[in-house]
């Protein structure tokens, strides 16, 4: 699916959109990972947060390029599906950044063999293409550039 996006308001309508994909798709092991691709400063973060609005986090949720993975948890009436989402069951959003790493070992001493292995567990990871031999088969993907005037292009797979 692709889409167009003139602002933040557009951007989390396109979240919501992805969102309701993924979590209304059957799971049947492990946790569901997303791999956020752009260029800097294209929104990866923005709709990584946008994610976080919909599924009621109440933290701020800020770019973990230094930190490199941050973990915030989802309430509970956004675990036992309330709203549009059918029982997502998930209790953390997991935002990973690995625009600093340099292969899949350094992503496995953050525990990510754990962490994907959860099916309670949603995880973005910006740059998924530099541990790209750790991301599951089941992984879905956000493409994010940029438009003319301002505006991006998402391409979600």
């Amino acid at each position: 699916m692709k889409k167009v996006s003139k602002n933040v308001k557009e951007t989390r309508e396109i979240a919501k959109i992805f969102l309701k994909k993924i979590s209304n798709s059957a799971r049947k092991q492990g946790a569901s990972v997303v791999g956020l691709s752009g260029d800097l400063g294209t929104g990866k973060t923005v709709f990584t947060q946008a994610v976080g609005k919909y599924l009621g986090v109440k933290n701020k949720i800020t770019s973990p390029t230094f930190v490199i993975m941050k973990k915030y948890p989802i309430p509970e009436q956004a675990q036992c599906g309330a709203g549009p989402l059918k029982n997502t069951n998930y209790k953390f959003l997991f935002h990973l950044d690995a625009y600093r790493l340099k292969d899949k070992k350094e992503l496995l001493h953050l525990g990510w063999e754990e962490i994907i292995n959860n099916k309670n567990y949603l995880v973005f990871i910006e740059w998924p293409e530099n541990v790209f031999g750790a991301m599951p088969t089941t992984a879905n993907f956000v493409y994010i550039s940029h438009h003319k005037n301002g505006h991006r292009n998402f391409e979600l797979k």
